[in-house]
């Protein structure tokens, strides 16, 4: 049995960001997920206890990587001094350029959870957490001080845009995963196009119906 002494001087080695880390590169080894927290703990030599100071379950980690995907991107856009001064459009695609970029480069973990196991898309479920942040960050950062084009944004209601991007976001993430062009160049394209399209809508009334139809429509697809 360690000591106190060493026992904490062990816990300090084990962080989130380290378990996260383990379990995609398990994930991507094993070309399958941990049995559960005891195997993944016991094949790591992390105690059970140090595991669940920071995850309550293995789909806590899910979770939680996708949150860290976002936080990265968010990170990454606040460095930008001129951001700030951005148009809303450009915020927009600023947002959607970073996120994919940070997607890219953990694509085989991505294309795993989404796409290669036996849950396919129904494993968007494990972005929850992330879809709450992103609905967020899109009213905070884009409805909050609406400027001309999107100036009009704010005669829709707040739940109606926000979730009007995330569905946007989905289909571009479906597209990004199908899309087999060099340095997925198809998705860059997609991505500008897919905002001046939203830009161009916001001059039409039936927004909210439009909304509907896309909902409907992909969890037409996820079944």
């Amino acid at each position: 049995m360690a000591t106190t002494k060493n026992a904490r001087a062990k816990k300090n080695t084990i962080n989130d960001d380290h378990i996260i880390e383990s379990y995609m590169n398990d994930v991507l080894e094993d070309n399958q997920e941990p049995k559960n927290v005891f195997v993944f703990c016991k094949k790591h030599k992390i105690e059970e206890s140090d595991f669940y100071s920071f995850f309550a379950s293995i789909d806590s980690i899910k979770q939680a990587i996708w949150v860290k995907f976002f936080e990265n991107a968010v990170a990454s856009i606040e460095k930008e001094a001129a951001f700030e001064t951005y148009s809303d459009k450009n915020k927009l695609l600023t947002l959607y350029f970073t996120l994919f970029e940070i997607l890219t480069l953990n694509r085989s973990y991505i294309l795993f959870s989404l796409k290669e196991n036996k849950e396919g898309l129904k494993n968007l479920k494990n972005l929850k957490e992330f879809r709450n942040r992103f609905k967020q960050y899109i009213v905070d950062v884009i409805k909050s001080k609406p400027s001309e084009p999107f100036g009009k944004v704010a005669k829709v209601t707040e739940p109606v845009f926000s979730e009007g991007a995330w569905l946007q976001f989905l289909f571009l993430l479906k597209f990004w995963m199908d899309d087999t062009s060099k340095g997925f160049e198809k998705t860059d394209v997609f991505i500008e196009k897919s905002v001046n399209t939203v830009v161009d809508l916001l001059d039409t009334k039936p927004l909210e119906s439009l909304f509907d139809l896309g909902k409907f429509l992909w969890k037409e697809k996820m079944q």
